[in-house]
């Protein structure tokens, strides 16, 4: 990777990882649990037939399919193994 791409890259993560200690510091005060992120994985559309399934938290293309359908179901397969669910879709592609 060129040398100010990955600092570009590294710039962005550590803004994430202090938005997630201020996020977390901000509830500890109000004495609050700080909220869980409910969506991991989401549905993007990249063309008339074209479907990324990115993940949330970093922003990195997890798969693609060609119809909506099999995008939901595939985003959907990926939150049940996150949670840790034995998950397996016919004609699964990985």
């Amino acid at each position: 990777m060129h040398p100010s791409l990955q600092q570009r890259v590294d710039g962005l993560k550590a803004l994430r990882l202090r938005n997630v200690i201020a996020t977390a510091e901000f509830y500890s005060l109000i004495g609050k649990e700080p909220p869980v992120q409910k969506i991991r994985y989401q549905v993007i559309a990249k063309g008339t037939n074209a479907f990324h399934i990115t993940e949330v938290s970093t922003g990195k293309v997890k798969g693609f399919r060609f119809t909506y359908k099999e995008a939901m179901n595939f985003a959907q397969a990926l939150e049940a193994r996150a949670d840790g669910v034995k998950v397996t879709l016919s004609g699964d592609r990985q």
